[in-house]
């Protein structure tokens, strides 16, 4: 379906003139009409009477009709319009028009409400009409060429490594081609949201939560420390990628993706926690008794340069573990004073 869009038509305010004129004519008619009826109850002025009360009556009714073809459009919206199930063209710019009145503009979309920017509950469209806010419009069939915002749920997620994560993500999107959103799928709404969570899926299922050894996050064969939590730009673009790429024949641009929301699933996120709590650990540890091995090196190399005291092994060995003891421990040492000799 290729999308024809409809430039000509913005001559509505003359379509308007022209109708109004002919309401007024026809008003007139029916009037005088009327009079003649009323006066002349047998002469030529009777069926003259009568063709003028007609006459006015039909162009009232085509002109009510002809009422039917202004469509007014405010900057970024769009109407699809139909001609009994044909499509017509697309009104794109703003402005005011004047269509074919038996022309039906064509929206499978306009009724769904979806956790995203531009839809209005129907609870919130009534408050803004008590409101006497005239901005929502009830039953609108006019499509926003805006960009919006999808916010789908959070979803539970596996990933490479088998972990559940939550994530949640939001796209932002828009229609450039009305046609194919219309006419290509049922609801385009339902279909890019369907569409998000499926391609979200597919991606997440590629990396692990954190980085982990020996996974292939870029399909080459060779390990990388691509992660979800890590590579979060990485993720949402290969995540835009694959919904632009499933959306395309519905007529929508994806503009970008963003993980809102990231966490492992409750039942492993204490156990994980606890993982990462102890990897922590084992890391301070690691830095400390690589700074404690560097302070006692340093210390007997500086008594045995300076010639400060004689130590043998013996005596190097019991400073070390003392020195050892003193610098990775993680309380205060307790002192023991000797006051006699060693041996």
């Amino acid at each position: 379906m290729k999308e024809n869009v409809l430039a000509k038509k913005k001559n509505g305010m003359a379509a308007l003139m022209g109708i109004l004129l002919l309401f007024a004519v026809s008003v007139a008619g029916i009037v005088f009409g009327a009079i003649a009826i009323e006066r002349h109850s047998s002469s030529p002025m009777l069926a003259a009477g009568i063709v003028m009360l007609v006459a006015g009556i039909v162009m009232v009714v085509v002109s009510l009709i002809l009422l039917c073809g202004l469509k007014v459009l405010k900057p970024q919206e769009a109407l699809v319009l139909t001609l009994f199930g044909r499509y017509v063209g697309t009104l794109k710019e703003d402005g005011f028009y004047f269509v074919n009145p038996f022309c039906t503009s064509f929206n499978p979309a306009a009724k769904t409400k979806l956790s995203q920017s531009g839809d209005v509950s129907a609870a919130a469209s009534m408050l803004a009409a008590a409101n006497g806010n005239t901005a929502v419009e009830a039953g609108s069939n006019k499509i926003s060429l805006k960009i919006m915002t999808l916010n789908n749920n959070k979803q539970k997620i596996n990933d490479c490594l088998g972990n559940p994560v939550e994530i949640g993500i939001a796209v932002t999107w828009r229609v450039v081609d009305t046609a194919k959103a219309v006419f290509n799928v049922d609801n385009y709404k339902e279909f890019l949201s369907l569409q998000c969570d499926s391609a979200l899926r597919d991606i997440v299922r590629i990396y692990p939560y954190d980085v982990a050894p020996n996974v292939d996050t870029t399909g080459d064969g060779i390990a990388d420390e691509g992660s979800l939590r890590g590579s979060s730009e990485i993720v949402a673009g290969k995540i835009r990628d694959e919904i632009q790429r499933r959306v395309a024949e519905a007529g929508i641009e994806i503009v970008e993706a963003r993980i809102t929301y990231l966490a492992y699933a409750p039942e492993i996120a204490a156990v994980m926690l606890q993982r990462q709590q102890a990897s922590a650990i084992i890391d301070a540890r690691k830095m400390i008794v690589d700074g404690a091995v560097g302070m006692v090196e340093m210390a007997l190399d500086r008594l045995s340069e300076n010639h400060t005291v004689e130590l043998d092994e013996e005596r190097k060995a019991a400073m070390v573990s003392n020195l050892l003891v003193v610098l990775c421990g993680n309380r205060d040492a307790q002192p023991i004073v000797n006051s006699g000799s060693l041996y």
